[in-house]
């Protein structure tokens, strides 16, 4: 056998491309807008879950907030003149 001929065995396998899913640039292109989605979906159920409750029109202070209402209003109106 000559140096130059070269076996199968001693031959190096061909490079297979990746997987796509093994691919580095495929997650750098679709990390941003999947953290974003992610974040969306985090955003909406936070919202949905933790939100306040529907306050009815009228403008009358409830119960317990009538004195510090009471001290609020006092405090905004300016003092006569004398």
């Amino acid at each position: 056998m000559a140096p130059s001929d070269k076996t199968p065995s001693a031959m190096p396998a061909p490079d297979r491309p990746l997987p796509w899913w093994r691919e580095p640039m495929l997650w750098l292109v679709l990390g941003g807008p999947l953290a974003v989605v992610v974040a969306a979906i985090a955003t909406a159920v936070i919202a949905v879950r933790g939100s306040d409750p529907v306050l009815s029109r009228s403008s009358e202070p409830l119960g317990s907030d009538t004195p510090a209402v009471q001290a609020r209003n006092h405090a905004a109106t300016p003092r006569p003149e004398r």
